[in-house]
C-alpha cells in the first residue's frame, strides 16, 4: 500500500480530444515533467476515462532500436517500442507503462492509446497541421516536406494553431471536429486547446501560385488513408479505420491546394 499512495500521490490527467487520460508516477521530477510538457492540456479536475501507471525502468530484454509493435489478445492491449512497454485494458480502463524517464516515450503511448479509442469511434489521426478560423477547423496534410510546418509558421494573428503535426478528428453526431493536440511537430509548440467543427482538408503542394484545386473522391481516399496514424495490427478495427477514413472524405471536401511560401496563401482559407 505504501507504493500505491505514492503513485496516487503524483498523478497527472492528460486531457486530449476531450478524453482525459490519468498518468500515475512515484517520482515527483517525471510528474512535474509531465505537468511542462502537457500545459494546456492537463486537466486536475477531469474524471478520467483510462488510467495508466508509468513505471520508471527500461523494459529488460528490449531492443532500443525495435520498432512500435501493438497487439490485441483477449481485449488486452500490448504495446511495445525500443523504450517502452505497456498493457492496456480498456475494459478496466486501466494500464501500466514501463519506459524510459524520456517524455518521448509516454507521448508515444499516448498517440497510439488515442488511435486505438478513436477508431473505435470512427474518427483517427492524421499526419496533419491544423487550424481554426472563424469558427471553423482546417486541416493541412501532406507527407514530411509538403508544407505542414511552413503553413502553419505563416498562419495570421486570427488563427488558433492546433497543431503543426498531428490533427485529431473525432466524429460527433453534427459531423468531425478537430481538437487542438500536445503532440507537436517541428515548431516544438503545442496546440491550443480548443476545438471546432471541420470544414475542409487540404492536401498541400508546394508551387508557383495560391490555389485550391478538387480532388477526385477515390484519389482523396487513397491520400488520407496515407497520412493516417495507426499502428495495430487487428484485423477488426483496422477495418473500421479504413471505413471511418472514406465515410470521413465523403461528407467533408478534401481539396489541393498549391501555394508559395508566403502569407497571402491565407487568403484563400475563409
Amino acid at each position: 500500500m505504501p507504493q500505491l499512495a505514492a503513485s496516487l500521490a503524483h498523478a497527472v490527467a492528460v486531457e486530449v480530444g476531450g478524453i482525459p487520460v490519468l498518468l500515475r508516477t512515484s517520482d515527483p521530477d517525471f510528474a512535474r515533467m509531465l505537468q511542462n510538457r502537457y500545459t494546456g492540456f492537463v486537466n486536475p479536475s477531469a474524471r478520467p476515462v483510462f488510467e495508466f501507471d508509468v513505471d520508471l525502468v527500461v523494459p529488460t530484454g528490449m531492443d532500443p532500436n525495435d520498432d512500435v509493435k501493438v497487439q490485441c489478445k483477449n481485449g488486452r492491449w500490448f504495446l511495445r517500442r525500443g523504450d517502452f512497454h505497456a498493457q492496456w485494458d480498456p475494459r478496466s480502463g486501466r494500464g501500466r507503462v514501463s519506459q524510459s524517464p524520456n517524455p518521448y516515450s509516454i507521448d508515444s503511448v499516448l498517440r497510439i492509446v488515442h488511435t486505438i479509442i478513436l477508431g473505435n469511434e470512427g474518427g483517427f489521426l492524421l499526419h496533419s497541421a491544423s487550424a481554426v478560423r472563424n469558427g471553423r477547423a482546417f486541416l493541412f496534410s501532406g507527407l514530411s516536406g509538403a508544407g505542414k510546418t511552413t503553413i502553419s509558421r505563416l498562419a495570421p494573428p486570427d488563427v488558433a494553431l492546433l497543431t503543426d503535426e498531428v490533427s485529431y478528428i473525432r466524429r460527433q453526431a453534427d459531423g468531425y471536429r478537430a481538437f487542438g493536440t500536445p503532440f507537436a511537430g517541428e515548431l516544438a509548440r503545442v496546440g491550443e486547446n480548443v476545438a471546432a467543427p471541420i470544414a475542409a482538408v487540404y492536401l498541400l503542394v508546394k508551387g508557383l501560385e495560391n490555389r485550391i484545386d478538387p480532388v477526385p473522391l477515390r484519389e482523396a481516399t487513397q491520400l488520407l488513408l496515407r497520412n493516417i496514424l495507426f499502428f495495430a495490427e487487428e484485423p477488426a478495427l483496422v477495418r473500421r479505420v479504413f471505413d471511418a477514413a472514406c465515410e470521413f472524405v465523403a461528407r467533408v471536401p478534401v481539396q489541393r491546394l498549391t501555394f508559395l511560401p508566403d502569407q497571402r496563401v491565407w487568403e484563400l482559407i475563409q
